[in-house]
């Protein structure tokens, strides 16, 4: 796998890739990686085709009291992950490449963006959607891929490719799981051995309201009831909310919805979300 640090470079390696006839594949990461991104690897390898993944701690989506300082850097071990991974190339760029001095510029995608973690870290998803049409300006993939974990990132990113008309695919991969349910998230090493045992909570309320949704419940009493046994296993609640699965507006039961959450287990903030089948 080749790393490259700086523009030029990225060029050169893209260029070459497109001399050979291949198509790009993009995987966008921030880093500390696991098996949830080497899932989006494996998706992007595909025959005559180049995987990109790039790493950058995005500070633009991170908010004054969030966890910029603190977010786990493991450069060595990602790369040797990716390597192993079968990843053809690695852009690795420096903040001063990503946001030069006097970089004015900021990609705001109304709508999608605006509830849940839209409202919960404003600003966020501006930081996200910049940060992505420079990564897709700077690589030019063919096709991109996302986690579903991070749902409304994924419905903000398809919002933004539409409207501006970028000619990329942006394939959404299933949230990968540990195997008491837990979704992979690089934050999951904040929690300690007591909160990550009763984290398991998130995902087993998203399940059990999303069911009963989905056979007839009243939805409103499937939330609430999440949101009671979120509480009683110790998470303090942003939200848990039942929405359109493209718009994430209000829900309509003759339309794909889902059951997303965010809730903090002692410092620790973590995110899920269910299909409601």
């Amino acid at each position: 796998m080749q790393t490259v640090r700086t523009i030029t470079d990225l060029r050169a390696a893209i260029g070459a890739f497109r001399g050979e006839g291949a198509q790009i594949a993009l995987v966008p990461t921030m880093g500390a990686l696991h098996a949830g991104h080497m899932a989006l690897i494996e998706a992007a390898k595909r025959p005559g085709t180049k995987v990109v993944a790039s790493i950058f701690v995005n500070p633009k989506q991170f908010g004054p009291n969030e966890d910029l300082g603190q977010y786990p850097r493991r450069e060595a071990a990602d790369v040797r992950m990716l390597t192993e991974g079968g990843c053809d190339l690695l852009w690795l760029p420096p903040v001063e490449a990503m946001y030069p001095q006097g970089f004015a510029t900021n990609i705001s995608v109304t709508g999608v963006s605006d509830g849940l973690d839209g409202a919960a870290r404003p600003g966020h998803f501006d930081g996200v959607a910049t940060v992505v049409a420079k990564l897709f300006n700077q690589v030019q993939p063919d096709t991109a891929y996302f986690g579903e974990k991070d749902y409304q990132q994924l419905a903000v990113i398809r919002r933004m490719v539409t409207d501006l008309d970028m000619a990329i695919e942006i394939a959404g991969v299933p949230t990968q799981r540990e195997d008491d349910g837990l979704a992979l998230s690089s934050r999951n090493i904040y929690l300690d051995e007591a909160e990550r045992a009763k984290a398991v909570a998130l995902p087993r309320a998203l399940g059990e309201a999303a069911r009963a949704v989905a056979k007839g419940d009243d939805p409103l009493a499937a939330v609430e009831a999440a949101e009671a046994s979120l509480t009683a296993a110790g998470f303090a609640i942003d939200y848990v909310s039942l929405v359109d699965a493209e718009t994430l507006g209000a829900p309509d039961p003759a339309r794909p919805r889902r059951l997303l959450a965010a809730a903090r287990m002692g410092t620790t903030r973590l995110i899920d979300n269910i299909a409601v089948e």
